[in-house]
């Protein structure tokens, strides 16, 4: 894809995850169920964390094309280093997990991760938009241009510090409410919960690596050429 093509892209998506975030994050109070937006607000939770990393990133590949077009070529590389490094860590693997996870709890019960109550403040349009456009929004980054991974270690330690930091929020906001982020967390014991929050960490790690894979088989010849151009500067 053409680099000014590739810039009208991310820069319609940074604006539409922009959106996206200010329109939830900017709920009125009084409409907030109170059990759901308590301590922490929207900030607990991974939805919308993850609509914040999405814009970071969209923004960053958005300068990152810039750069690129006026030929400030210095300071593209180090856009599209931190392009890359956020995609193939953060943002392909999150939206991944928060969409799959989500839909997957909300057909088993809904009440374990998007109360009813919540169908009276958000409407449908934003719940599709945080839950179910993230997921092809992620793969069409994939399809429309090559992403240089870091050395598995680096990645998988980023991606793991990142997911403790998250639990520890988790953690931190039950300890101070004694109300848990997620219904769903209140049905296991202590040991129960452990191996939840395991599991979910070996999925997302999945993710990280069927992005990885999915980046080799499309642009396998174009990966070489980026390693080689890296090695050479």
């Amino acid at each position: 894809m053409e680099i000014s093509t590739l810039a009208v892209y991310h820069c319609l998506a940074f604006v539409w995850y922009f959106f996206i975030s200010y329109s939830i994050t900017n709920i009125r109070t009084e409409e907030r169920p109170s059990e759901v937006f308590f301590y922490g607000g929207q900030w607990k939770y991974l939805t919308v964390l993850n609509l914040v990393l999405q814009a970071v990133f969209y923004g960053v590949s958005f300068l990152a094309d810039v750069l690129r077009l006026i030929k400030k070529l210095r300071c593209a590389k180090c856009a599209v280093s931190s392009r890359d490094l956020l995609f193939s860590v953060l943002a392909f693997p999150v939206s991944t997990f928060v969409s799959i996870s989500f839909w997957t709890l909300y057909s088993y019960n809904r009440e374990l991760v998007y109360p009813k109550s919540l169908d009276g403040v958000i409407p449908l349009w934003l719940n599709h938009a945080m839950h179910t456009a993230i997921l092809p929004f992620a793969v069409l980054e994939i399809l429309a241009l090559p992403h240089r991974y870091p050395a598995k270690k680096k990645g998988l330690i980023l991606l793991g510090f990142v997911s403790f930091l998250y639990i520890s929020w988790v953690l931190w906001i039950y300890s101070v409410t004694g109300e848990w982020v997620y219904p769903l967390f209140a049905l296991f014991s202590p040991a129960g919960l452990a191996a939840f929050f395991a599991i979910s960490l070996a999925i997302i790690i999945s993710f990280y690596n069927f992005g990885e894979f999915l980046n080799r088989i499309i642009w396998g010849d174009s990966i070489v050429i980026l390693d080689y151009r890296q090695k050479g500067k």
